[in-house]
């Protein structure tokens, strides 16, 4: 199996470096090339074509979200994947709104990092449990106000509690553990609730963001 092509993006070289000798502990990971600023990061995935670009959003020449826009233009079978220290909604929605199929906080795990890495690898978006849970919240909000109520009553009483540790941020193994269940359960529930939410692809995110305003089509 060919090793999964990564083209790191941030603009402090010491991060950069960080993520390099991380990632050299992974063999199905191979960083083929680094950038330090957003048109660099352009220039190179449309050179290099990697498997996945983890792209960080502030720079100061070009941000994340341009250029994952002309990456994706560029270059559209290149998958990009947000690595920031910004947790907002709005900032995760720009970045999907521009093309990016995943988004993670720089402080996950290493463990983390690379189950990103391979869900952006395979095109399907990556759901943190920050901003899964922040999704989760406002289908409360929702169901509590009777928007969402036929699909909450169709959930059965343990995809429920799924549903709330979600809300709260809590990733899968902590789930787990409060409930007494396997991962593989808490991923099952984990993926049936989200099919239910109808946010169980990039799609489906970019038109929940739209129909709450967070972001606007050009």
């Amino acid at each position: 199996m060919n090793p999964i092509r990564l083209l790191l993006v941030d603009d402090h070289e010491i991060v950069r470096a960080g993520l390099r000798s991380l990632l050299q502990n992974y063999p199905e990971v191979e960083v083929v090339g680094e950038a330090g600023s957003g048109r660099e990061a352009v220039a190179l995935a449309t050179q290099l074509r990697p498997d996945v670009v983890l792209m960080d959003i502030t720079m100061p020449d070009m941000d994340g979200v341009e250029a994952t826009r002309q990456i994706r233009t560029a270059a559209p079978e290149v998958n990009i994947l947000a690595l920031t220290i910004h947790e907002e909604e709005a900032y995760f929605f720009e970045m999907l709104n521009a093309g990016a199929c995943g988004y993670v906080p720089k402080r996950v795990s290493p463990d983390e990092l690379l189950a990103a890495i391979r869900v952006a690898a395979a095109g399907e978006v990556f759901l943190h449990p920050v901003v899964a849970g922040a999704l989760v919240q406002d289908y409360l909000r929702r169901v509590r106000a009777g928007g969402e109520r036929e699909s909450y009553d169709e959930l059965t009483p343990r995809q429920r509690e799924v549903l709330t540790l979600i809300a709260e941020g809590l990733p899968n193994r902590e789930i787990a553990d409060r409930l007494g269940i396997s991962v593989k359960t808490v991923e099952r529930h984990r993926e049936n609730i989200m099919k239910r939410l109808n946010l169980h692809s990039r799609t489906d995110l970019v038109k929940y963001a739209l129909r709450k305003g967070l972001i606007q089509l050009e």
